[in-house]
């Protein structure tokens, strides 16, 4: 099983970005028969991301393919938004060890949680600056392939 995980910029400015995260999820799909895809699901590159997964499920029926939603801590959204949390992804986590961390630190932690359980980063990092940059440089340190579309053209 590849276990994959995104991070990326909240906003997206390079145009072809969709295309460029397809083939990277494409080309991954080539190595396995069975992934899980997690997302934090907090900007436009998550949900780009999250989309194309669903997309390649769709694809790669045989494939067997799972999109979890990796949240920093409980929110009532998922009480008053149920359906859609259960329509849009396979499983919805929120790790034991981010219970009773504060909500500022909530999300460094969580995104260190998501690359200590993944094989690889798929990233949009244009910046040297902010958290997708702390994430990606964690993953770098603790030896994560990342491909940063970035830097693709």
């Amino acid at each position: 099983m590849t276990t994959c995980t995104f991070a990326g910029h909240r906003e997206v400015y390079q145009p072809m970005m969709d295309a460029k995260i397809e083939k990277a999820i494409r080309e991954l799909l080539q190595t396995d028969s069975e992934f899980i895809f997690y997302t934090g699901g907090m900007g436009e590159f998550d949900s780009k991301c999250a989309s194309a997964v669903r997309s390649a499920k769709r694809q790669y029926p045989h494939l067997k393919i799972c999109l979890a939603l990796v949240l920093p801590y409980t929110s009532n959204k998922l009480n008053t938004e149920k359906a859609y949390y259960e329509y849009y992804y396979d499983e919805i986590i929120i790790p034991e060890e981010l219970c009773g961390v504060h909500y500022k630190a909530a999300i460094q932690k969580r995104n260190r949680w998501l690359v200590d359980r993944a094989d690889c980063l798929i990233a949009y990092l244009f910046r040297d600056f902010g958290g997708a940059y702390e994430t990606v440089k964690y993953a770098k340190k603790q030896g994560k392939p990342v491909i940063n579309l970035a830097e693709q053209k």
